[in-house]
């Protein structure tokens, strides 16, 4: 059968290392006490242990020499063995080789049947990448509560910033028709520990919330279910006014507060174990609580009574995008959020983007981690790649979510972001993480195989947000195609260096936001002629004869002052700023000397030139694995690397022609020139790009 990416990670594939201890032992099955979870996770472990050795594995009434055995922690053959799994909290799993009735097995436990589900696919990622059955010890438990997929699936089928083909979620047949692929990706998200997913779009129609749509979404809670997995939606805030025939959508209005408990009851009605709302409020032009002249506060807090008394949560996303902060675009959401510290409802957490602006191939953490002690804030990634080339490049998005991760905070010694985020800065015990889905109808679900580690490594960084994104590109390298280091080795190495190629030759030493409009494919840094400033590109970069970057030190916006004073007296001076943040905080001169001794102007012209060499690179490494890849997901990866190379070229190529315009300079010695000239490059257009939905 041809490899067409539709297994993603759980191929489950008979390996040489792994064959000879599945074989030689006669492996059963066996679960003391099912429940709709252990039973989904003794299916999996079939179907996993099966393929690894090569023959069938069967499930058993009682255990003998070789079983693995799946139960929790409380069942009276797992309890009489003492083991330390009080740690484990609810979903953390402890999988290990004991003696049990006098019979050497595999114990996978935890305690809940969800933590024996983790267990279950901790033990085959464990095989899948080049483990045995022989003396096994794995335990873990996560360190975020809610690891939720955002989907901004339209209803009409349509997902925005999605590169993949169209929504998963058959909108139009549900509730009847029950798609296999539903139960496929509730596989994969428990697999690297997801759970929670909201069906739709932030930018939300009040339809989602009517009868039908919650019948819908109840369909797909009851596949998810068990496996552990959350449904969750985002609301519309006006739906009150929409479907609800009232005349306002004010929060403190008694009778808007009242649908909306309304609404929560009948959603949980059908949804028992509902996860609550998503909001995106008064941002692109969404409606909001400000639209009353409200906080965001008195809108989410509104929205948390009404769904409390049924253990839900909300939500509130803290990208507002309005033009109401002319000076720096930057700062708006710090100095909307900030003030409201210690007013939300205890079920309430901030959602945060990993950046101030919005997803860019590199920006510094976002000033608010650390800044709201007294709040839960859920980090929010893009797993799809709106400004990292779509699904076309190969840019492996690990290394920027522990840049973020790992990024110390300034406000206690040895904070970092990920203690704000896993509540251990703060002893918060309500934490969250959520990624923007890059999922759907391909069948390789992604767009590529490549991105399917992103969605990969995202899971994993949510269970554990210390993680290391090298290790888990060796995970999914092993399991994704094989664990032979001669494959896994150099996938590891292209991996781990492609984002910071994307960074290079489209947004070097701090620049961002130089995509060509709407559609943000290609570059347009030229672009300066639209109705509000921070719509241009021109906006971000400020580049004039003297110098680029934008100021956001006192003389300019001060952005830098909303970061506690150690990390933004680090940034402020450019002395000490990192280079790779260069231009985000600094305007600076195209002749200043860099670390390297080149000036700006020639530091810049390396890196646009370093970026595309490491996508030649790439293919080289790439055509060397043609005889160990099988030839289907080869040959796709091979087209999409040479994609991603002219496109490299064309993102260099066309930003150093309009620098040159700019800065009237030169190009150092023995540098390529642009292939077109200028106007060339502005004439590209590109209305019909994929995710479009502007």
């Amino acid at each position: 059968m041809a490899e067409d990416g539709y297994a993603l990670w759980m191929r489950y594939q008979p390996q040489a290392s792994i064959q000879g201890e599945v074989v030689r032992q006669p492996v059963s099955i066996v679960v003391p006490n099912a429940t709709p979870t252990l039973t989904r996770a003794a299916e999996e472990l079939r179907r996993g242990l099966s393929g690894y050795a090569a023959g069938p594995v069967a499930t058993a009434p009682a255990v003998r020499a070789g079983s693995v055995m799946l139960a929790v922690a409380s069942d009276p053959a797992v309890a009489s063995l003492h083991l330390p799994t009080r740690s484990l909290a609810d979903e953390g799993y402890l999988v290990r080789s004991v003696t049990i009735g006098g019979a050497p097995v595999t114990l996978v436990t935890g305690n809940s049947d969800r933590g024996a589900l983790y267990g279950a696919f901790a033990l085959l990622r464990h095989l899948g990448t080049g483990g045995t059955l022989a003396k096994v010890d794995l335990t873990s438990t996560p360190k975020v509560k809610l690891r939720v997929l955002n989907h901004w699936d339209n209803l009409d089928g349509s997902v925005e910033r999605g590169y993949a083909g169209q929504s998963i979620w058959d909108w139009w047949n549900l509730p009847d028709l029950k798609d296999p692929r539903y139960t496929d990706y509730a596989r994969a998200n428990a697999s690297i520990g997801i759970n929670g997913t909201v069906l739709n779009n932030v930018n939300a129609k009040a339809d989602s919330l009517t009868a039908p749509y919650i019948a819908k979404a109840a369909a797909l809670a009851d596949i998810f279910r068990p496996w552990g997995i959350k449904v969750y939606l985002s609301a519309r805030f006006s739906a009150p006014i929409e479907i609800g025939g009232l005349k306002t959508a004010d929060p403190l209005d008694p009778q808007v507060a009242a649908w909306w408990k309304a609404k929560a009851d009948e959603i949980y009605r059908a949804i028992p174990d509902f996860g609550g709302f998503l909001v995106k409020a008064n941002s692109e032009g969404q409606p909001g609580p400000r639209d009353y002249h409200r906080s965001h506060a008195d809108g989410a807090n509104m929205l948390a009574a009404a769904v409390a008394p049924h253990k839900g949560i909300v939500m509130w996303r803290a990208f507002v995008y309005a033009d109401t902060d002319p000076d720096d675009r930057a700062k708006q959401a710090y100095t909307e959020f900030k003030p409201l510290d210690g007013t939300f409802a205890d079920n309430v957490l901030v959602q945060v983007k990993n950046g101030a602006i919005d997803f860019q191939p590199r920006e510094p953490f976002h000033p608010l981690f650390g800044a709201m002690p007294k709040t839960p804030l859920v980090m929010e990634f893009q797993i799809t790649k709106e400004y990292l080339g779509f699904a076309s490049h190969l840019a492996y998005l690990g290394p920027l979510f522990q840049e973020v991760l790992d990024a110390p905070t300034g406000v206690k010694r040895g904070q970092t972001v990920a203690d704000v985020v896993d509540g251990s800065a703060e002893g918060h015990r309500l934490t969250g993480m959520a990624g923007v889905a890059n999922i759907g109808r391909d069948r390789d679900w992604t767009g590529s195989p490549f991105n399917q580690a992103n969605w990969y490594v995202f899971g994993r960084m949510a269970w554990d947000p210390e993680a290391h994104a090298d290790t888990i590109a060796r995970e999914w390298a092993a399991q994704t195609f094989t664990p032979d280091p001669a494959v896994v080795d150099p996938v590891v190495a292209m991996m781990m260096g492609s984002r910071e190629a994307v960074v290079d030759y489209m947004t070097p030493l701090g620049l961002a936001h130089l995509m060509a409009t709407g559609h943000h494919y290609g570059p347009g840094p030229w672009v300066s002629d639209l109705a509000r400033p921070e719509w241009n590109p021109a906006y971000y970069h400020r580049a004039d004869k003297q110098g680029i970057g934008f100021d956001r030190t006192r003389s300019g916006s001060n952005a830098v002052a909303q970061y506690a004073p150690p990390v933004a007296k680090r940034f402020a001076d450019v002395g000490t700023v990192p280079e790779r943040d260069l231009l985000w905080f600094h305007h600076v001169g195209w002749d200043r000397r860099m670390a390297s001794g080149r000036t700006l102007w020639e530091e810049m012209v390396r890196h646009y030139d370093a970026g595309v060499a490491y996508v030649a690179g790439m293919r080289r490494q790439w055509d060397a694995l043609r005889p160990r890849i099988d030839a289907e997901r080869w040959e796709k990866t091979a087209t999409l690397l040479a994609i991603q190379e002219r496109e490299a070229r064309w993102w260099r190529d066309a930003s150093l022609a309009y620098w040159m315009s700019v800065n009237g300079r030169a190009l150092p010695a023995g540098v390529r020139a642009p292939e077109h000239d200028l106007a060339w490059y502005k004439a590209q257009n590109f209305p019909r790009a994929p995710g479009h939905t502007g």
